[in-house]
């Protein structure tokens, strides 16, 4: 291999991981089971508190 082929083969490489660290996260973040359940309580709260307060204006 010609030493251009190579040097362009290695900035090649060196902006694709450039780029690849830049693209942000595709993957969402580990929610454990606890914390899933605790945010689920916490919407269910939430849209019974929205259901009862029309209600109680009535």
């Amino acid at each position: 291999m010609n030493r251009k082929k190579k040097l362009t083969q290695i900035h090649k490489k060196r902006i694709k991981a450039v780029a690849a660290k830049n693209s942000g996260k595709k993957k969402s973040s580990y929610v454990s089971k606890a914390e899933r359940t605790k945010q689920e309580e916490i919407v269910e709260s939430e849209t019974i508190t929205q259901n009862v307060e029309p209600i109680i204006e009535s």
